[in-house]
């Protein structure tokens, strides 16, 4: 697939799949460039609320980014502040990345040095938590996941790409810095950024590796040594997709390397387009929450997920909350929406009853003693 198509492909993508609402710019100067960003935080903020950053395409725009990936919503449901940081223009009027695409040979603007001082900035500004700083983006903003990863971990704290890769180049001078944890969501048969990788350009972004040693790559500098593989609920079976799931787990500071592959996928943002098992945006924060310090700090938190279990998911009528953990207490239960709105429920005996509910999926927010979990509760 030429460079030329995967423009189009893109153009096409961001302007027909979307309907693109005002954005409120606000200006940030940075090596004598005026940059620009949108930023969202939820009404109450506390000490300890992160910073997400959510960076998009090439060729695309941070309005687009927060219209398609509902990251406001997740932000005010969750508590985290978001930012859609811009990118420049290269030659041809395309908004981008710099991580160093072949065809940028002339380009020279310091992105890494932008987003790590306008964490630093909105960190200060706004209050925020700075030892709680994330990243994620699509596709070139992915790639600049890759990027900071491995040039800015003493900002990032950990980052999830969605359809992205990593330069070759970038990958060679990777090798010094500090492991953070990474989480990769890519479709089998995306046609602009392939799963086998373009190790001899012949695409013209520059050679990179396939995903797969991708992840190994990764994997081995968190030094995970455990993987749980697992196919996700196939929620949706008219989008034509699956997803699978690697987590391995158990590395360096409790680091994990996530991989979803979307088995029938695209060059896509699941949840807003392409597969829609999943959102994308709520899997990256679900993921970035397990590295908040209040968390980690807590050795018995790696244990909630299996002393919680929720059943049977999905559900019809009844579902039920066990703990199997005698000296944890749950002390509420939450249900929403998929819009953020709370489901008036009542949680008697361990069960709730789901009856009057429509089909589709829900989130259920459950706070314990030791820290708050959340599960995708389908109902059919």
């Amino acid at each position: 697939m030429k460079l030329n198509f995967k423009l189009v492909l893109l153009v096409l993508t961001f302007c027909c799949s979307h309907f693109i609402t005002q954005a409120q710019y606000i200006t940030f100067s940075h090596d004598g460039i005026d940059r620009q960003y949108i930023y969202h935080e939820p009404i109450e903020l506390d000490e300890n609320t992160p910073l997400v950053f959510a960076m998009h395409g090439y060729t695309g725009d941070a309005g687009s980014m927060r219209n398609y990936s509902d990251m406001n919503d997740l932000a005010d449901l969750y508590g985290f502040a978001v930012v859609y940081p811009r990118g420049t223009k290269d030659g041809g009027g395309n908004r981008f990345w710099n991580v160093g695409y072949d065809f940028h040979p002339n380009e020279d603007v310091d992105d890494v040095g932008f987003l790590t001082e306008l964490a630093a900035y909105l960190q200060v500004t706004h209050g925020l938590n700075p030892d709680y700083t994330f990243a994620t983006g699509f596709s070139n903003g992915a790639e600049m996941c890759y990027m900071l990863a491995c040039q800015a971990y003493e900002t990032f704290k950990a980052v999830a790409p969605v359809a992205g890769m990593i330069l070759q180049d970038i990958l060679d001078e990777c090798d010094g810095s500090t492991p953070i944890p990474l989480f990769e969501i890519h479709g089998s048969q995306d046609g602009v950024t392939p799963l086998s990788g373009d190790p001899s350009n012949q695409d013209g972004w520059g050679a990179y590796p396939s995903i797969a040693s991708t992840i190994d790559y990764f994997v081995a500098k968190n030094e995970c040594t455990t993987l749980v593989n697992e196919t996700l609920p196939d929620t949706d079976p008219s989008d034509d997709s699956i997803i699978v799931t690697e987590k391995h787990q158990n590395g360096i500071n409790n680091n994990e390397v996530w991989y979803y592959e979307v088995v029938g996928g695209g060059h896509d943002w699941p949840g807003a387009w392409g597969n829609m098992d999943i959102d994308a945006g709520e899997e990256a924060w679900l993921f970035f929450r397990m590295y908040m310090d209040n968390i980690l700090s807590n050795p018995n938190y790696n244990s909630l997920d299996k002393t919680i279990r929720v059943f049977p998911n999905p559900v019809q009528n009844m579902i039920s909350i066990e703990n199997n953990d005698p000296t944890l207490a749950i002390q509420d239960v939450i249900l929403y929406d998929i819009l953020g709105v709370q489901i008036e429920t009542s949680l008697n005996n361990g069960t709730m009853d789901l009856s009057n509910l429509s089909s589709g999926v829900y989130l259920m927010t459950i706070n314990t003693s030791l820290g708050v979990i959340t599960r995708r509760v389908i109902k059919e």
